[in-house]
C-alpha cells in the first residue's frame, strides 16, 4: 500500500485502519470498541483495551530476547559523562524506582511532577510512573518557580521528582532552591519530594527538610510489575501556553498514543527496530516525550539522551560527532539548532571530520524552516532534511511525508501533506474551505486520530472553547496555512498570541502580565517578531505612567529580569521599547499584529478600525531610534 492509499483508507475507513495499526503493539486485552465518544461526545480510541506503556517500551523487548540491546545512550558533553543502558539494565532501574514510588503510596491515577535535566534518571522516572499507572507531568528544567507553582496547583501531584542541578554549558543551575521556592508558593502541599543527587559539587547547603534521596529509594525498593491500565487512562499531562496566560494541561491517553507512535516510527520516520534514533529535544517538550522516550523505545530503537548545546559543547560539530559515534540513522531537531550550527560553521568544515555514511534522514519541526537553512543542509550534509508540523496537542505529526517506501517528494518551505488520520482543511473566517494558494485557518475534521489529546486536565469547558468551538465538527489548530494544488501545506504562523521561540511555545499574554506588573508601566503589548536564529522572539512595547522619572534603559533592564525570574531564560525577552502610546482600535483593542508588522519592517495595510493613523509614524520613528 503506497502513501496515498494509506491516507485515503485512514480517512474513509477510520476504524478498520486504526484497528489494523493497533495490532502492531501488544495489548493485555485487545480492544473490541475501536472508536467511541466520551460523555462530552469527544473521540475515544480503543476504550475497552488494556495495556501498559512501560511494558511496550521495555519488558516486551526483553521477552522477545532483545534484553542485551542498548536501549539508551547518555552523552553529556557539559559534564564529560557517557553511559549506555541495555533494555535489561533499564528495566532494573525503572522497576525498582517504580517500586519506590509504590512504597510511598503512589498508585494508578495519582499524579507526579518531574522537574529534571537531560539525564537518564528523568527517562527512568517517566517510565516508572507509566509502569504503575501514575500520571506524570514533566516540567522543563529551565522554568522558574512560578511555572512549577502553576502546575502543582493545577495537577496536585503526590510526588515531585527532581535533581540537584542542571547544566547550562559550563554553568551549574541549582534546582533545589527553585523547588523550595515553588513549594513555599504553591497552594497545595506535595507529599513527597524525591531528589537525584548529581554530585557535581558539594551541595549539602541546598538540601532542605524531608527530601527523599532518589538512589537510596531505588536501592531499597522491590521491583514493581507493570500495572494494566485502560487505553484511555492518561499517561501524562504536558502544559502548553494558552491565550489566557494560564498554561493548559494537555492530557494524553495510553493506547491511542502507543498505536500512533508505533505507526509514525515506521511510516513517517522510516526507521527499523534495532537502529539508533535521536530526537535532540528536552524531555520537557512534546518531542522529548514522543520521540526521545516513548516512540523510539516502543519501536525498539536505541534512543539518545543528549545534555548539551549544538554549538558550544565543545563546538558546532557536536551533532555530527554524535551521529557518527553512535551510528544514528534518523535524527529530529528544531530548525533553530541547524541555523545556529550554520552560523558558526558556514562552510561546513566541521562536518567533514565525521563519518555520516549511515545517516539517512533529518527531520525538522518546532517552527518553519527557512529555505537558506535547507540549502545549507543539503550542500553540507547531503541527506534529506524533511520539515514537518505538529503540536503538543497532537502528540505526533499532523503534516509530514510518509518516508517508509522512499518515494516521497520534498517541497521546500512546506511542512508536507496531511498524515494518515488527519483530515486537514484550510478555512476562511466563516468556515468555508479555501481554494489553493489562499491563506486561511488550518482546521482538522473530527474525529482526530489516535494519539491526539484526551482534553485539558480537569477543564472540559476550556478544551471545548480553545479547540472545538470555532468551527462545528472541526479541531481549530490556531495556525494559519496555505495549501497548494498538490496538497502540500505551508504553515504561516500562529493566529493567536502564542509565539514560537526556538520550537518552544510561549504565551505573550503571560509575559504581558509580568511586564504590566512593573510599577512604572501603564500598559504594554508583547508580540513575537521574526528572528533569524530562533524563528520568533518576544518584543515588548511599553507605555510608562505619566510623570514617571525612570530611564528607558532602566525599565528595560528591570522588565527583562522580571520575565526571566518568573518564566525563565527560555522566554528570551530582551527588547523593551518605550512608546508614548500603543495603536488601538476605536473599541480600545491593542493592534498587536500592526506592532509586529512594523517591528518586522513588512508591508501592511492601515487597519480600518485604527483610532489614530498618526501613531504609525510615531512608532516607526521610535523603532529607528531604539535600534540606532
Amino acid at each position: 500500500m503506497n502513501a496515498d492509499d494509506l491516507f485515503k483508507k485512514s480517512i474513509e475507513d477510520k476504524e478498520s485502519f486504526w484497528k489494523e495499526q493497533a495490532r502492531e503493539i501488544q495489548w493485555f486485552e485487545f480492544p473490541i470498541q475501536i472508536l467511541s465518544q466520551d460523555e462530552a461526545r469527544y473521540t475515544q480510541w480503543f476504550a475497552d483495551g488494556k495495556l501498559n506503556m512501560c511494558y511496550l517500551c521495555i519488558d516486551k523487548h526483553i521477552e522477545d530476547s532483545f534484553g542485551e540491546q542498548v536501549a539508551i545512550i547518555y552523552d553529556s558533553p557539559v559534564t564529560g559523562k557517557k553511559k549506555t543502558y541495555t533494555f535489561n539494565q533499564a528495566k532494573e532501574e525503572i522497576s525498582k524506582f517504580a517500586g519506590g514510588l509504590t512504597s510511598l503510596g503512589l498508585t494508578k491515577g495519582d499524579t507526579a511532577i518531574i522537574y529534571m535535566p537531560m539525564i537518564p534518571q528523568t527517562l527512568f522516572a517517566m517510565l516508572a510512573c507509566a509502569r504503575i499507572g501514575v500520571i506524570h507531568n514533566v516540567v522543563f528544567g529551565g522554568f522558574a518557580p512560578h511555572e512549577l507553582v502553576v502546575r502543582i496547583d493545577d495537577c496536585k501531584p503526590k510526588a515531585l521528582i527532581t535533581a540537584t542541578a542542571g547544566m547550562e554549558i559550563a554553568k551549574r543551575i541549582p534546582y533545589l532552591p527553585l523547588v523550595e521556592k515553588a513549594i513555599e508558593l504553591a497552594q497545595d502541599k506535595v507529599d513527597h519530594i524525591i531528589v537525584y543527587n548529581r554530585k557535581l559539587v558539594d551541595n549539602q547547603h541546598e538540601m532542605f527538610e524531608d527530601l527523599i534521596d532518589y538512589e537510596e529509594l531505588t536501592e531499597k525498593s522491590e521491583p514493581a510489575d507493570c500495572v494494566s491500565v485502560e487505553s484511555t487512562h492518561p499517561l501524562y499531562l504536558l502544559y502548553t501556553s494558552g491565550t489566557t496566560g494560564k498554561p493548559k494541561g494537555i492530557a494524553r491517553d495510553t493506547g491511542g498514543y502507543a498505536t500512533a507512535l508505533k505507526f509514525s516510527m515506521k511510516y513517517i520516520y522510516g526507521i527499523e527496530p534495532g537502529e539508533t534514533y535521536w530526537a535532540a529535544s528536552d524531555f520537557g517538550w512534546a518531542v522529548g516525550h514522543s520521540y526521545t522516550v516513548y516512540g523510539p523505545l516502543i519501536n525498539r530503537n536505541t534512543t539518545i539522551i543528549f545534555e548539551g548545546k549544538p554549538i558550544m559543547t565543545p563546538d558546532a560539530g557536536t551533532f555530527w560527532r554524535i551521529i557518527s559515534e553512535y551510528k544514528v540513522s534518523v535524527m529530529f531537531t528544531a530548525p533553530t539548532a541547524i541555523r545556529a550550527i550554520k552560523k558558526e560553521d558556514p562552510n561546513g568544515e566541521l562536518v567533514k571530520k565525521y563519518d555520516l555514511s549511515h545517516f539517512r534522514k533529518q527531520f525538522l519541526a518546532g517552527e518553519r524552516c527557512d529555505v537558506a537553512t535547507l540549502d545549507w543542509f543539503a550542500e553540507h550534509i547531503g541527506v534529506p532534511a524533511i520539515d514537518h508540523w505538529w503540536q503538543t496537542e497532537s502528540g505526533w505529526p499532523m503534516l509530514g511525508l510518509l518516508t517508509f517506501d522512499n518515494t516521497y517528494t520534498i517541497k521546500r518551505a512546506s511542512a508536507g501533506k496531511p498524515v494518515p488520520g488527519y483530515d486537514i482543511k484550510i478555512f476562511d473566517e466563516n468556515g468555508y474551505e479555501l481554494a489553493p494558494h489562499h491563506e486561511g485557518y488550518l482546521v482538522i475534521r473530527l474525529p482526530l486520530p489516535p494519539g491526539a489529546l484526551l482534553g485539558i486536565w480537569k477543564d472540559q469547558e476550556r478544551f471545548q472553547n480553545s479547540y472545538l468551538s470555532q468551527y462545528k465538527g472541526y479541531y481549530f489548530s490556531g495556525d494559519g496555512a496555505i495549501k497548494d494544488e498538490d496538497g502540500y501545506i505551508f504553515i504561516t504562523g500562529r493566529v493567536d498570541d502564542v509565539i514560537n521561540v526556538a520550537g518552544h511555545r510561549l504565551s505573550t499574554s503571560e509575559m504581558e502580565e509580568i511586564v504590566s506588573s512593573h510599577p512604572e508601566v501603564a500598559e504594554c503589548a508583547v508580540v513575537g517578531i521574526d528572528d533569524e536564529l530562533k524563528g520568533q522572539i518576544p518584543f515588548a512595547a511599553v507605555v510608562l505612567k505619566n510623570g514617571s522619572g525612570i530611564s528607558e534603559d532602566k525599565v528595560e533592564k528591570e522588565i527583562v529580569q522580571a520575565v526571566r525570574e518568573k518564566i525563565g531564560a527560555v522566554a528570551c525577552l530582551k527588547n523593551v521599547m518605550t512608546v508614548k502610546r500603543l495603536p488601538k482600535t476605536r473599541s480600545g483593542k491593542i493592534l498587536r499584529k500592526l506592532i509586529r508588522t512594523l517591528l518586522d519592517g513588512k508591508d501592511f495595510q492601515i487597519p480600518s478600525t485604527i483610532d489614530d493613523e498618526k501613531i504609525i509614524d510615531e512608532i516607526r520613528e521610535k523603532i529607528k531610534e531604539y535600534r540606532a
